[in-house]
């Protein structure tokens, strides 16, 4: 078994008065499929720090929802959790998956400036990497059009705004689009998420 880190977004319930972490139920199925366990993570530092020291993790995935808080964001108990969990795979080697604000939380890390994109939200794009062209759904405000040195640019969308980048040395990797939603890469994508999550390739 195979157990992945999974991280939630934060949503603001006003007429209850609360905040609450959730998760897309598409994630646990895409997990499934693709043969591994999520660890559902909370939103709350001290807890998230003893989950790992408590149980050995297989890889991290930081999933989409809430911007940045530098970026307008109310989330920033997500950031100090997920900002810990880059530095965590990091140290420990193991595979990260950043999907949309989760790619944006490497780039951030990383000291990217992201800027404000039209036409990224709720739309279709073809994606350009080095295995050709594809079709991936969008659904970001903010992205990114120049990379640093640690962050090799694996592909872009047809109006230049990086879509995909993985780490040179260690073991990060993030993608604009969501995988678990429609128009998400499919077969192909379960494949090299699997891949990537049990060995880091």
């Amino acid at each position: 078994m195979k157990l992945i880190a999974i991280t939630q977004r934060v949503d603001e319930i006003a007429a209850y008065g609360e905040r609450r972490d959730a998760l897309d139920q598409q994630w646990i199925e895409l997990l499934a499929s693709c043969g591994l366990t999520p660890l559902i993570l909370p939103n709350r530092l001290p807890v998230v720090q003893q989950l790992l020291w408590s149980v050995p993790i297989d890889g991290i995935v930081l999933t989409g929802g809430n911007d940045l808080v530098k970026y307008g964001g109310n989330a920033p108990e997500r950031d100090e959790v997920e900002k810990h969990l880059i530095s965590y795979a990091i140290d420990h080697r193991i595979p990260l998956l950043g999907v949309c604000r989760g790619m944006q939380m490497i780039q951030d890390y990383f000291s990217v400036p992201l800027v404000e994109v039209e036409g990224h939200i709720a739309s279709i794009h073809t994606i350009k990497s080095a295995r050709g062209c594809a079709k991936r759904n969008s659904f970001h405000r903010f992205g990114a059009r120049h990379s640093v040195k640690e962050l090799i640019v694996l592909a872009t969308s047809e109006d230049g705004v990086i879509e995909a980048v993985e780490h040179r040395t260690t073991k990060l990797r993030g993608i604009m689009w969501h995988p678990e939603r429609a128009n998400g890469g499919g077969l192909e994508d379960r494949q090299w998420i699997r891949d990537w999550l049990w060995n880091g390739r």
